[in-house]
């Protein structure tokens, strides 16, 4: 099956994540596209199984080589990002890019502008695979999944790949960071693996943020307004006065690179509550300490300012950076450089700022870096993906698991 068809064919199945559920996985309908996979590598004559307790895909592509060489796992996500709506996704095709505005939705002035969105200009001349505005696309990480379905279809049918034991693995709920909280690291028994869940095709990533969530819970007074005078705490003034006593300049719009951030991602509140939801993320562990501490000093400053416990903030670890524990074997990534070059791809690194699967899973024990798909504008109506980069990571990934000469 063609790799567009295949990812075309993954991203119309709605598998959107939910941070507010409390099941396993997080969202039933995740399980449609995981018994879809399982089809699909049976169709192969792959050894499968579906973890019915946990929704993971678990895959074994047997070596055919005598040579003593590592066992390598290949992963991505099936669920889709609870950002924005993830139903319904309609693909458009735009053939040979030339670099003008892609008019994504007509009816809502919904565009695709370079001058908005630069990564357009890289991708003159490709084939591009965009929205209809009304959804986002899918590509993360449908298009991870469409890619290693690529590399497993080209090494079972051409047994001139030579090949050691090679490992799957699709997840669920990795969008709310619980991709891997119920990932079986012994069963898996890979050597080292790879997050197939980046953008560019050329680069490897192998560090991330360490991050925080942040709750901070803000309780007021209500009083009928009629009578309110020196009574009334108004639970909303409040959180927006703690809002504004964290740095400015550490909001994401601010921020790019190695800079650090916190983020507010929710605020519900009523005269005698508010709530407010934050990420905290930096790459270097004692500077997001240094965040978090922002947090429980303004909460410390008001309440004492107001003469009672107004304010609470409950900080919570979400993942680490994993660069420390890759950087012991740089090998698996100086292997993967020297892949992208055969195949005339200039590789760099770069810091994802943001997470993976594989940084909780070399946590777990299983080196895990990160490669790209082709995708772009991730989580959003603006999502495209590069059909011609797609293809050149199926190329990458089939070398990747190609045993050295």
């Amino acid at each position: 099956m063609d790799i567009i068809k295949r990812f075309v064919r993954y991203i119309t199945i709605d598998t959107q994540s939910d941070p507010t559920s409390h099941t396993v996985p997080s969202t039933s309908k995740q399980f449609n596209l995981a018994r879809l996979l399982v089809e699909d590598l049976k169709a192969l004559n792959v050894d499968c199984k579906l973890d019915e307790d946990n929704c993971i895909v678990y895959a074994h592509i047997k070596k055919n080589t005598d040579k003593d060489v590592p066992t390598i796992g290949f992963i991505a996500h099936m669920d889709t990002a609870p950002d924005f709506n993830g139903a319904n996704v309609r693909p458009k095709l735009v053939r040979n890019y030339k670099g003008q505005v892609i008019t994504l939705n007509a009816e809502k002035s919904i565009c695709l502008d370079p001058e908005v969105f630069p990564c357009l200009l890289r991708d003159i001349g490709s084939d591009l695979i965009v929205t209809d505005g009304t959804s986002l696309l899918g590509a993360d990480d449908k298009a991870g999944i469409a890619i290693i379905m690529d590399m497993v279809e080209k090494l079972v049918t051409d047994n001139s790949i030579l090949h050691g034991d090679i490992k799957l693995a699709f997840t669920p709920d990795e969008e709310i960071g619980e991709g891997v909280a119920h990932f079986d690291v012994d069963y898996f028994n890979a050597d080292y693996a790879y997050t197939v869940d980046g953008g560019f095709v050329d680069e490897i990533e192998y560090e991330n943020f360490n991050a925080s969530s942040c709750v901070v819970n803000i309780k007021g007074l209500s009083i009928h307004p009629g009578s309110a005078k020196n009574k009334m705490i108004n639970s909303m003034h409040l959180a927006m006065e703690f809002d504004s006593l964290l740095p400015r300049h550490e909001e994401p719009s601010c921020t790019e690179g190695y800079e650090g951030f916190h983020h507010l991602e929710k605020m519900e509140g009523r005269v005698e509550k508010t709530v407010m939801e934050y990420i905290i993320r930096d790459h270097d562990i004692n500077l997001l300490h240094k965040k978090e501490d922002d947090f429980r000093n303004i909460c410390d400053f008001m309440n004492k300012k107001y003469g009672q416990e107004l304010v609470e903030v409950d900080i919570k670890e979400t993942y680490l950076n994993m660069r420390s524990y890759i950087e012991t074997r740089m090998e698996i990534i100086d292997r993967v450089k020297a892949k992208m070059i055969k195949i005339g791809l200039n590789p760099k690194s770069s810091a994802i700022r943001g997470g993976t699967d594989g940084a909780m899973l070399t946590y777990k024990g299983l080196l895990c870096p990160n490669l790209g798909t082709g995708g772009r504008n991730f989580h959003g109506p603006y999502e495209y993906l590069s059909i011609s980069e797609m293809r050149k990571a199926s190329e990458l990934l089939v070398e990747i698991a190609k045993v050295d000469e």
